[in-house]
C-alpha cells in the first residue's frame, strides 16, 4: 500500500502557496482500507507512508500498517513498512503538536523510517548539533523503538566519516576530491545490529541553488523499489525471508542493503534534480512568453509581478522525472555510502 500525493498542474502543492480541496480524515483512511479489504485488494507486500494531516490520521494508518505486520507474522520478511515521519522542517513544525506523541506511540512497528534532521529530534528527544549528538539519536531511536532501519536525510552538519580501507574494493566518495567551498549535504543511515547497536553509514553529495518542491517524497518511493532491489540482489545472505530484512551482525556498514539502496537513491535523484536545473532556465522563459500572450501584456510585466513569478518559478522547478525515466532506472552512482 502506497500513499500518493496527487499534484500537477490541477491539484498543486504547498509549494505554490495556493491549494485547494480538502485534507483526507482519520475515518476516510479507514473507510478507504476497509473497501480495499472487502475487496480482496489488501495483499500487501511493502507500505509507504507520507504525510498524513492529524494525529487521529497518523494513528489510523498506523493501524493499518500493525494489522498487515500481524497478517504476515507467521512469514518474517513478507511485510516491510517504510514510514516517513512527515512533521516539520528547519526546526519548525508543519502540522498540530499531538502528531509528534502520535509517530512516537507506533514508530516502533516500522521496518524503515526516514525523518529529517528536525523530525528525528522530534523522534528521539535528542537535539542535534554534531556528529556526537546524530549519532546518540539513531542509537535512541535503534534501542528504545528498535527501529531495524534508520535514514536521516538532509542532513546540513559537518560529518565525520571513517576512510575506506585499503582492501576495500568499493571506490572512495567523489566527495572526496569536491572543492571545498562546495555546498554539501548528507544522509545518515544505520541497520542495527542483533543487540540494537547502530552500523553508521553516510553520504556526501553537492547541493543545488535551488528551491525543489517533492524531493522527499521522490527519497521515500525510490527507497521502497531499492531496498527490496537491494534485499534480493545485493544482501550477504537471504534476508528476503528474515524479519524487517535484517543483515547478520557481521555485515559492515557501507555493504549493508540500506546503504547500497540509498546510494542509487541518492543517484537518480542527483541525475533529476541535476537536469530539471538545466531545463529551469528555458522552460521559465517560454512560460512567461506564453503568459504575456495570453494575457495581452509585455514579458515585462510579468517578470515585475512578484507572486506570479513565484507560481511561474514554482512550476518550472518541478521534478522532470517522466523526461528522465534513465535516470530512475539506470543511476550512475557517484556518491558512495562511508562507514562513520
Amino acid at each position: 500500500m502506497s500513499s500518493a500525493n496527487l499534484t500537477g498542474k490541477i491539484g498543486n502543492h504547498t509549494g505554490y502557496r495556493r491549494t485547494k480541496g480538502t485534507k483526507l480524515t482519520a475515518q476516510e483512511i479507514t473507510d478507504l482500507w476497509d473497501g480495499l479489504k472487502q475487496s480482496h485488494l489488501d495483499s500487501f507486500d511493502m507500505m509507504l507512508s507520507g504525510y498524513v494531516p492529524g494525529a487521529a490520521g497518523v494513528e489510523a494508518v498506523g493501524r493499518i500498517a500493525n494489522e498487515l505486520k500481524t497478517d504476515a507474522a507467521s512469514k518474517p520478511g513478507s511485510f516491510f513498512w517504510v514510514l516517513d515521519p512527515v512533521m516539520g522542517d528547519n526546526g519548525k513544525l508543519y502540522v498540530a503538536e499531538d502528531v509528534v506523541p502520535a509517530y512516537q506511540s507506533l514508530i516502533h512497528h516500522a521496518d524503515l523510517i526516514l525523518p529529517n534532521q528536525f523530525e528525528a529530534e522530534l523522534l528521539s528527544g535528542v537535539k542535534i548539533t554534531n556528529s556526537a549528538s546524530l549519532e546518540r539519536a539513531i542509537e535512541v531511536l535503534h534501542d528504545k523503538y528498535n527501529i531495524p532501519h534508520i535514514v536521516i536525510t538532509s542532513v546540513s552538519l559537518p560529518i565525520r566519516s571513517a576512510s575506506q580501507t585499503p582492501s576495500s574494493t568499493r571506490p572512495a566518495s567523489p566527495m572526496q576530491s569536491q572543492s571545498p567551498t562546495t555546498p554539501t549535504m548528507s544522509v545518515v543511515g544505520s541497520t542495527r545490529t542483533s543487540d540494537r547497536k547502530p552500523r553508521l553509514f553516510t553520504i556526501q553529495f553537492p547541493v543545488f541553488n535551488a528551491y525543489f518542491s517533492g524531493t522527499g517524497d521522490m527519497f521515500a518511493a525510490l527507497m521502497v523499489v531499492r531496498m527490496r532491489e537491494a534485499v534480493s540482489y545485493y544482501a550477504a545472505e537471504n534476508i528476503r525471508h528474515t524479519a524487517s530484512w535484517l543483515s547478520p551482525d557481521d555485515v559492515e556498514a557501507t555493504d549493508l542493503p540500506l546503504a547500497r539502496a540509498a546510494e542509487k537513491v541518492l543517484a537518480s535523484m542527483h541525475e533529476v534534480l541535476a537536469r530539471t536545473c538545466e531545463q529551469m532556465p528555458s522552460e521559465l522563459a517560454a512560460t512567461i512568453t506564453r503568459l504575456a500572450r495570453r494575457r495581452g501584456v509585455s514579458e515585462d510585466i510579468i517578470r515585475a509581478d512578484g507572486e506570479t513569478m513565484h507560481l511561474l518559478k514554482s512550476q518550472a522547478a518541478e521534478l522532470k522525472l517522466t523526461r528522465n525515466l534513465g535516470c530512475l532506472r539506470e543511476p550512475a552512482i557517484e556518491y558512495r555510502a562511508e562507514k562513520m
